[in-house]
């Protein structure tokens, strides 16, 4: 479930604490009202591009904020990211889906779920990053090791582009990866080598993913807030950092260094589980009547969380167990959520598969559960195109409906 995305949010760096640094002239690399604040992301600054492999081509404004501030910022980009209409169509339709609950509060718990995590934030808008004034000083380098990686990243790509809300849910969720993946990979390497004292490349540690993993969902003890949301909410949320490093580092293996924006820019949360993922296919969903209020992409990912949460497949970490296998076989999917002229809501939401035996299973799947949706719930196998495809109708009625791939992908 999209989160707001105009501001790249460090909600790790709490939990991460490097040693201090010495004072340096802030030169020319840093623009900041904080000559202490400035002297630190000066001496940060050139070694972070170097191993985030990019260009630093401008400097970088660096403030304090208060987290009031925080907050009324946070508060203005939920309405500016997701108004209020918006939200309780996401809501709705994840409802139907039976993945939370029909009365979620979205906004409310986004709001508590930022306001609780966020150290500090680059904010591509202003090309500014901001740091809250309440932070330890011990933990002020950590945080700023992950959020000036940011900065350097959006004077060589346009961030904001990247993970604009219209490119849809799942390709701006693999966006966000490829952008969070990389600061936390570059955060990491840089903290291990000031802890160990021993230059450290971690492209090249072979069990890193098992290594990454438990200790950022670890973070989930930490903050009651995120604890307490819905899975889909809470694994949304962590997705970029946990997945996101591991897609770099594998990218990285080759020892070349390059940057996850390029030719290498993941489409598709598939792709940034399983590598050699081909792009998705993009599907067209029209109805013959009701007003379309939302129409958006599941993805692999979130897939998988309904697999496990509402079919009960067994899985675990994406791509693992029989739900991961079954994720693995998407090829693409489009859902749109309908209001009628008497205001009730339904959905449809149309996947197709690598094959046959996928697109039965996910049939089958649905039809030994059919009480656990948020709603009626009709699945029919078809064809698209020559895809093996399913049709899940909740709450839907025989409503017209036509669909047709406009990118069969690579």
């Amino acid at each position: 479930m999209r989160p707001i995305r105009s501001c790249l949010l460090s909600t790790l760096t709490l939990a991460l604490v490097a040693s201090g640094c010495g004072g340096q002239a802030a030169s020319d690399l840093v623009v900041s009202s904080d000559p202490a604040l400035a002297a630190m992301a000066a001496e940060l600054l050139p070694d972070l591009a170097a191993r985030a492999g990019m260009e630093l081509s401008a400097p970088v404004r660096l403030e304090k904020r208060s987290r009031d501030e925080l907050v009324r910022y946070l508060r203005m980009t939920l309405d500016e990211d997701l108004p209020e209409a918006e939200a309780q169509a996401r809501t709705d339709a994840y409802a139907l889906l039976g993945m939370v609950e029909p009365d979620l509060d979205l906004r409310g718990v986004l709001l508590g779920l930022y306001t609780e995590q966020v150290a500090g934030f680059y904010e591509p808008d202003s090309t500014a990053l901001f740091v809250l004034d309440d932070q330890p000083e011990a933990a002020v380098e950590a945080l700023l090791i992950h959020e000036l990686v940011h900065a350097v990243q959006d004077q060589n790509v346009p961030l904001d582009e990247l993970t604009d809300p219209s490119l849809g849910n799942d390709r701006a969720t693999a966006a966000q990866a490829a952008i969070e993946g990389h600061a936390t990979l570059v955060m990491f390497e840089y903290l291990t080598e000031q802890l160990t004292g021993a230059p450290i490349d971690l492209s090249q540690i072979p069990d890193f993913e098992s290594q990454i993993r438990p200790a950022l969902t670890g973070m989930n003890q930490q903050f009651p807030a995120l604890a307490q949301a819905p899975r889909v909410i809470r694994e949304s949320l962590l997705f970029p950092y946990i997945e996101g490093a591991v897609f770099v580092q594998r990218l990285w293996s080759d020892g070349a260094r390059q940057n996850p924006f390029g030719p290498r820019m993941p489409g598709s949360t598939e792709q940034i589980i399983h590598n050699g993922a081909a792009s998705p296919v993009e599907l067209l969903v029209q109805v013959a009547e009701g007003e379309v209020v939302l129409n958006d992409v599941l993805g692999s990912f979130e897939l998988q969380i309904m697999l496990e949460d509402v079919l009960g497949l067994p899985g675990g970490i994406p791509g693992a167990g029989d739900a991961g296998t079954l994720a693995s076989a998407w090829d693409g999917d489009r859902y749109v959520l309908v209001e009628s002229a008497s205001g009730g809501r339904s959905l449809l939401w149309v996947a197709v598969w690598s094959d046959e035996g996928a697109r039965d299973g996910f049939a089958e799947a649905v039809s030994a559960r059919p009480l656990e949706f948020g709603g009626p719930v009709s699945v029919n196998r078809l064809e698209i195109d020559g895809y093996p495809a399913t049709m899940l109708r909740i709450g839907a009625g025989n409503l017209d409906v036509k669909v047709e791939v406009l990118d069969s992908g690579s």
